[in-house]
């Protein structure tokens, strides 16, 4: 299965140290501005479904506004507890100022 880029906005939609979700192949995605750098991740955490696009960004690590489960926006990892499983990342690309983000082809269809 191969992934499919899709256009999910703009890249000054999400300022430096924030965190704005889209909606991309039926999946709620949290894109995270790291110093400039855009990462995404899946909108839901895995201790109790809450919304991490809610939540604070600090540094790298994104914080469910619930119950403070810590996860690394690179990799997914959960980084503390509540939270012992690691949510879902997605490739994303900024192409002259959008973002672009990677989804499962058969999501798409």
């Amino acid at each position: 299965m191969t992934d499919q880029f899709i256009k999910i906005g703009e890249s000054l939609e999400v300022p430096k140290g924030r965190v704005k979700v889209y909606e991309a192949g039926g999946k709620r995605i949290a894109v995270c501005n790291v110093d400039g750098s855009f990462k995404a991740v899946a909108d839901l955490c895995t201790h109790d479904g809450g919304p991490l696009g809610e939540g604070e960004l600090i540094g790298n690590q994104i914080e469910c506004p619930r119950h403070g489960a810590l996860f690394d926006v690179d990799t997914g990892k959960a980084m503390c507890l509540p939270a012992i499983v690691a949510i879902a990342t997605y490739k994303i690309e900024e192409r002259n100022g959008e973002l672009w983000v990677a989804v499962p082809a058969s999501v798409t269809t």
